[in-house]
């Protein structure tokens, strides 16, 4: 017998509208961001496919961001809390997961993976905002990239499961923050 597998029909997202046709000032968005046909480089897609799979909290919101750059901006101007996961060449073994709570675009890790040039530009777009959102990053550590492939390394594959771990408990941190705040 196989493992079943929860069949979702994709949303295309094509207007700006899909971001601001509900208040999502009280939301987190998960963000994914990678290049899915770079095998490591594209685990935050990765991670999002597999969140999509599980049962979320109350107030969250999923998005496979690719490497959208620029066109991302709306999710930081609709969202109050952004979470971002992505892939990192930092020098620390394939597998090793951080987290960052950047306060500055220079706050990002200077060896983001190969869209490194599209996310530092439009996270220095974000920080020119009038409202900047509450950015937290996770890194996933990727020893490398590979062309034209959608596998990932082991360790990589790996950090998957434990880095939603870790991404669920901050969000009932920030949740139990916000309504004791409230």
């Amino acid at each position: 017998m196989g493992i079943s597998r929860i069949v979702r029909t994709p949303t295309a997202v094509s207007s700006d509208a899909f971001f601001f046709e509900k208040d999502k000032s009280q939301s987190i968005l998960v963000l994914g961001v990678g290049n899915y046909l770079m095998g490591d480089e594209g685990v935050g897609v990765h991670l999002i496919q597999q969140m999509a799979d599980k049962p979320l909290p109350e107030g969250v919101d999923i998005l496979d961001g690719g490497t959208g750059g620029f066109l991302l901006l709306n999710c930081f101007e609709a969202y109050k809390t952004v979470i971002f996961v992505d892939a990192t060449m930092d020098g620390q073994p394939a597998g090793t997961i951080s987290l960052i709570r950047p306060k500055f675009a220079a706050d990002f890790p200077t060896a983001l993976s190969v869209h490194d040039v599209g996310l530092k530009d439009m996270i220095e777009a974000v920080y020119l905002m009038d409202v900047k959102p509450d950015i937290h990053l996770f890194t996933i550590s990727v020893d490398g990239v590979t062309p034209m492939t959608v596998e990932l390394s082991p360790e990589v594959e790996a950090a998957i499961p434990e880095t939603i771990k870790q991404i669920l408990t901050l969000i009932a941190g920030l949740q139990g923050a916000f309504t004791t705040t409230s």
